[in-house]
């Protein structure tokens, strides 16, 4: 703009030559209001102000002396017409409509003082031009900011909006995140508490070897506790490889803590990345805290983990009876849906639900491409 003000400038005074010494005059109010044009997204008010005085003094002023009219000047208007649509887009709705009422009254008084200035000496045709341009001019200002303040409006709305996506992901994740690890490990805690207590009296030897798996367990949910909150401050590293023989051992030690009648087959025949083995990790633990935890009579629990045709497939089959997706008293099926979202959230595909007369099947598959 500040380009375009200048170039308006040097042919204004270009086309000043030959002509009346007055209009040199106009110099320093043109000058004045391309300054404002130039600092008006800083201080938008400010400067609509600050115009609106010039142009109205230097026409009181010139017409006192009687020598050139502002009105029909291309630069004070190209300028005051960028000064009101800043000054529209930018402002508040109150400090827009004053800054714009002050530019109005400034062309008014000009498109006036001219008219009485030129009425016996200029054509009034032309004198009806000039006015109709300032009119067309202003206009065009405040018809712009008026668009460019509807589409800031827009912006920010879509923004808001895309913030608010955001931040119902993160919690959406936390959510799933903090289900999984928790009741993953308080299950095994509970569990094999349970299991310790319904032994103590007839076998206390057998109740005592329990107690470091379930000390084992705890120590292992809080470690996991403090890598999750590490993550979310940001001072936990995240992990950036994990080879399959790791991810089969990580599988196992879930498998263990769960403890109970378990049988596990994992085949990796393909390298698994980093954030699907994570994945991976968190679907095993789940589907076992919710076979543990909402079905009765497990006798046996399959867990089957491998990779096949660009896909890593998780399994994890009950023979228990009971509703996995309505637990009475549980978590009110957020980790089915948790797990879901995960699986979905990394182009897979996952299923949940009873299989024939009893037991309950969880099947998710994730792409290795991602």
């Amino acid at each position: 703009m500040a380009t375009a003000l200048v170039l308006l400038l040097f042919f204004q005074m270009v086309a000043w030559r030959g002509m009346a010494p007055g209009m040199w005059l106009l110099l320093p109010a043109d000058l004045i209001v391309c300054v404002l044009a130039v600092v008006c997204p800083r201080r938008p008010f400010d400067a609509a102000l600050a115009a609106a005085i010039a142009i109205a003094g230097s026409s009181l002023l010139l017409h006192g002396l009687r020598l050139v009219e502002i009105g029909g000047e291309i630069v004070p208007l190209a300028a005051a017409m960028a000064i009101t649509a800043i000054t529209v887009r930018q402002s508040s709705r109150g400090r827009a409509i004053i800054g714009t009422a002050a530019l109005a009254c400034a062309w008014a008084v000009t498109a006036y003082l001219d008219r009485q200035t030129y009425a016996e000496d200029s054509d009034p045709a032309g004198i009806g031009n000039i006015v109709a341009i300032m009119v067309v001019c202003f206009g065009l200002g405040v018809g712009t900011g008026l668009y460019f303040r509807a589409r800031d409006r827009e912006r920010r709305r879509s923004e808001s909006a895309s913030v608010a996506a955001a931040q119902q992901a993160e919690r959406l994740a936390l959510a799933r995140e903090l289900h999984d690890v928790v009741a993953h490990y308080v299950t095994g805690i509970v569990v094999h508490s349970q299991a310790a207590e319904a032994i103590a009296d007839q076998n206390p030897d057998a109740a005592r070897q329990v107690l470091p798996i379930i000390t084992a367990s705890g120590h292992e949910a809080l470690a996991a506790m403090r890598r999750l909150v590490g993550t979310l401050r940001g001072t936990e590293a995240v992990p950036t490889s994990r080879d399959n023989d790791e991810l089969t051992a990580q599988i196992k030690r879930t498998v263990d803590q769960v403890g109970g009648p378990v049988r596990l087959d994992v085949q990796l025949s393909e390298a698994v990345p980093p954030e699907l083995a994570q994945s991976v990790i968190r679907l095993v633990q789940e589907s076992l805290t919710n076979a543990r935890k909402h079905a009765a009579g497990v006798r046996r629990i399959d867990v089957d983990v491998r990779t096949s045709d660009g896909a890593v497939w998780v399994r994890v089959a009950d023979d228990g009876t009971g509703q996995h997706s309505s637990p009475v008293g549980g978590s009110g099926g957020f980790g089915l849906v948790g797990m879901r979202e995960r699986v979905e959230l990394l182009g897979g595909t996952f299923s949940a639900g009873p299989t024939g007369g009893s037991g309950w099947t969880v099947v998710a598959e994730l792409p290795l491409g991602g």
